[in-house]
């Protein structure tokens, strides 16, 4: 029996190729070896979302954007948090032992108290839904940016917590990272970010390309522009890059139209394959409304065993 893999995105806008490379990536060159769910992450997106024209259109984005990089329906569960009740159900019950100092330790939280944020109570509660999110269908692994790795261990600090309560019920995963592009800069060399308005979009046309990469900050003092090349490596081999680099040092210009015309040669497929999954969106639909009946029936099971191990399950 394969292990069990499972993520998801939240439908904040288009995703550049620090999401694709940071975690997506790993979506489909997995899906073979596990069995993979992955959903999307709605009502997480209520932290910074609350227009419904803006979420519903956000939705359907991040589900061709899934079918577009190649994950394969039939290797590969999608669905929608917010078709299943069964996460808020649970992220309730852990809020039940969960403290509020160990929450204060929470990077989404403490970004916001940081930034002098009016905090939400969805905000400081962010890891409890998290953890529902993943406990509920026991998976092995857990693919993540390395700024989401507290995600996970919050995660298994939960299941613990309630196995110790409760009695044994759920699995500790683990968290799934791919350290070489663990971090992915963006133009301006801070971590590729919407938040800091410094990405490259991952199904940018050419045009968008050319004029984000041409944005990329540079040092003048170095030969080798660190900024440029911590992207370029990320669509072409090192190898290759080196001897680029070497023959061209200084001239930050070529270097930016090689990565331009590389960068390019990457997403071109990708953006192609979007916009046939675009004409056909009631197909994609049905996939992820059949992915939601799948995932409620495990979720609806799991809830069971949960409900009798605390004492609720009278009938």
């Amino acid at each position: 029996m394969k292990k069990v893999l499972l993520s998801g995105i939240q439908p904040s806008g288009k995703p550049h190729i620090g999401n694709y490379f940071g975690a997506m990536k790993q979506f489909v060159d997995l899906q073979n070896d596990y069995e993979s769910y992955v959903f999307i992450a709605d009502y997480h997106a209520l932290h910074s979302l609350r227009d419904a024209k803006e979420m519903s259109e956000n939705i359907k984005g991040v589900l061709l954007d899934y079918l577009a990089i190649g994950l394969n329906p039939e290797n590969v569960t999608i669905y929608k948090q917010s078709d299943i009740s069964e996460h808020t159900e649970l992220a309730w019950i852990f809020e039940t032992i969960t403290t509020m100092p160990y929450l204060m330790r929470a990077h989404a939280f403490k970004d916001s108290e940081a930034k002098n944020k009016e905090i939400d109570v969805g905000t400081f509660n962010y890891p409890m839904l998290m953890s529902a999110d993943i406990l509920l269908y026991e998976p092995d692994v857990v693919p993540v940016g390395r700024d989401q790795q507290q995600h996970v261990e919050i995660a298994r600090d939960v299941a613990e917590k309630f196995n110790f309560t409760y009695g044994e019920t759920f699995k500790l995963p683990k968290h799934l990272i791919v350290e070489k592009v663990a971090i992915v800069p963006g133009v301006d060399g801070q971590k590729m970010s919407k938040s800091y308005k410094n990405t490259i979009p991952l199904f940018a046309e050419y045009e968008e390309i050319k004029k984000c990469v041409m944005s990329i900050v540079t040092d003048s003092g170095s030969d080798i522009p660190e900024n440029v090349y911590a992207i370029h490596k990320l669509v072409r081999n090192e190898d290759e890059l080196k001897s680029l680099y070497e023959d061209n040092k200084g001239k930050y210009k070529i270097l930016k139209e090689t990565l331009i015309e590389d960068l390019e040669k990457f997403i071109a497929p990708l953006r192609e394959r979007r916009k046939e999954w675009e004409a056909k969106l009631p197909e994609a639909l049905e996939i992820l409304k059949k992915g939601g009946e799948k995932m409620q029936e495990k979720a609806k099971t799991k809830m069971k065993e949960v409900k009798e191990k605390i004492g609720v399950n009278i009938y």
